[in-house]
């Protein structure tokens, strides 16, 4: 909407005023909804809820004693076994969770190679948590 001025002296210059009610008008529009809509998102459900204490179910692994004696014999758990039934029994005991435990006790006298078969085999079977048993020395 213009506004004209009967003064012909200052009808030729330019208006040199900031029309401030659009901006005013804007910003009281902008308050409104702001006010209207902040509660709406702060509103929440109040809730009683039941409390309750728990504890974490935590599964022990299964420990297996492995031993291999001088001879090259091999021992689950205390019975005697052959490498292939010993290679079998580990791809079962790798598809359990939690993974068992190997604790493998070796004759100081045995053959590297026996362990180290041993160590495939598991290795194969997917079995990570190996344990190498010793005895202290004793002074």
């Amino acid at each position: 909407m213009a506004f004209a001025s009967f003064d012909r002296k200052s009808g030729t210059a330019p208006m040199s005023d900031i029309n401030m009610v659009p901006l005013i008008d804007v910003m009281l529009v902008l308050l409104v909804i702001f006010i209207v809509t902040a509660p709406l998102l702060t509103h929440a459900v109040r809730l009683d809820l039941p409390r309750a204490d728990s504890q974490v179910n935590r599964l022990e692994p299964q420990r297996i004693d492995f031993a291999i004696d001088a001879a090259g014999g091999r021992f689950w758990n205390g019975e005697a076994i052959s490498r292939e039934e010993a290679a079998q029994r580990m791809l079962v005991a790798g598809e359990r969770e939690p993974q068992p435990e190997i604790h493998l006790r070796a004759d100081q006298s045995t053959d590297y190679r026996f362990v180290a078969e041993t160590l495939a085999d598991a290795s194969r079977a997917g079995l990570t948590r190996i344990g190498f048993v010793s005895e202290p020395e004793r002074h």
